[in-house]
C-alpha cells in the first residue's frame, strides 16, 4: 500500500465533449415476442422494429422479422452492413452460405445480393446495422428503389400514426 487512493470507483467528473448525442438504452430489445405494436410492417411477412435511427451518423439499427420463405429483395449497399441471426436462417443468392441463428455476417459497401429465407424457415429475425443506405435494383442493376434511415424514420412515423401510437416512442429512438 502506497496510501494512494483508489480512483476507479469515481464517476468521470468533466463534462461529455460539446454537442454528443444522448446515451441510448432499449430495455428488452431482443426480447423478440414483446411489444408486438413496436414492429413496423414493411411488406407481407416482413417487419422491422427500428432500435436506432442515427440522422446524424447516417445508420440505423433494427431488428428484421419475415414470417414466410421466398426472395425478399435484391439490393447494392452503399455502406457496410453488420447482421446477427437471432432466429430462422436466411441466406444470398450470390454466396454459398446460410446465416443461421447465432451467426454474424458482414457485408461490404458496394455489394450486391438477393435476400432469401428458405423453404421450411418458420420465422428469421436478423439483427441489422446498416450504414449508407441500399438500393433495389433489378438482376443487370437498374435502380428501382432505395432505403436508408430516413425512409425507415418515415414508415416508422407513419406506422406510429396509423396504430395511434404516440411518436414518442420513435423520437426517442432518433440521434
Amino acid at each position: 500500500m502506497t496510501g494512494t487512493p483508489d480512483t476507479r470507483a469515481i464517476a468521470y467528473r468533466h463534462p461529455q465533449p460539446t454537442a454528443m448525442v444522448p446515451d441510448l438504452l432499449t430495455g428488452g430489445a431482443l426480447d423478440l415476442d414483446a411489444n408486438p405494436e413496436s414492429w413496423v410492417p414493411q411488406a407481407e411477412g416482413v417487419w422491422f422494429r427500428p432500435l436506432l435511427l442515427s440522422v446524424s451518423g447516417g445508420y440505423y439499427v433494427n431488428l428484421l422479422r419475415v414470417r414466410k420463405a421466398g426472395i425478399l429483395s435484391r439490393h447494392r449497399h452503399s455502406g457496410p452492413v453488420h447482421a446477427f441471426t437471432l432466429r430462422g436462417a436466411w441466406h444470398y443468392l450470390e454466396h454459398d452460405w446460410i446465416a443461421r441463428a447465432g451467426d454474424y455476417a458482414f457485408e461490404p459497401p458496394g455489394e450486391t445480393h438477393t435476400l432469401v429465407v428458405p423453404e421450411g424457415v418458420e420465422e428469421m429475425v436478423t439483427l441489422f446495422h446498416v450504414t449508407g443506405g441500399y438500393t433495389y435494383v433489378d438482376p443487370d442493376g437498374v435502380a428501382c428503389g432505395y432505403e436508408d434511415v430516413f425512409t425507415k424514420l418515415d414508415a416508422a412515423l407513419a406506422h406510429c400514426e396509423r396504430s395511434g401510437l404516440p411518436r414518442a416512442c420513435i423520437n426517442a429512438l432518433i440521434r
